[in-house]
């Protein structure tokens, strides 16, 4: 079993940055791929960026290519989403998600198939 809690969104005006924390439990994080979707207000929940279990590869949505940076300590269990360059269209509630040992360039495919999701963090991008 495999909790997800997650922290460090909210109110960031444009082109401000925010990091992200996803905070894991459990003994085998090490085994899960992790990944960021967001979910803006009636939109459908979408794909942001995945980092494989080893931590060899990642992927990342084109809409945040560039800005984005997603990172894993697996001292301390954490999966990371650094968010540069913010953009109102950024505004969303961020989830994180662990899928046990996919490739990191199919969590965009498994959104409905994800082991363990958290609960999601409010990001805003306003002036």
């Amino acid at each position: 079993q495999v909790q997800l809690v997650e922290s460090g969104g909210g109110l960031v005006q444009p082109g401000g940055s925010l990091r992200l924390s996803c905070a894991a439990s459990g003994r085998t994080f090490s085994r899960y791929t992790m990944g960021w979707f967001r979910q803006a207000p009636g939109k459908e929940r979408e794909f942001v960026a995945a980092i494989s279990w080893s931590g060899g590869s990642t992927y990342y949505a084109d809409s945040v290519k560039g800005r984005f940076t997603i990172s894993r300590v697996y001292a301390n269990n954490t999966v990371y989403l650094q968010m540069n360059s913010l953009r109102p269209e950024d505004t969303a509630v961020y989830y994180c998600a662990a899928h046990y040992l996919a490739a990191a360039q199919t969590m965009p495919l498994k959104l409905s198939g994800m082991d363990y999701w958290g609960k999601g963090t409010l990001v805003t991008i306003s002036s």
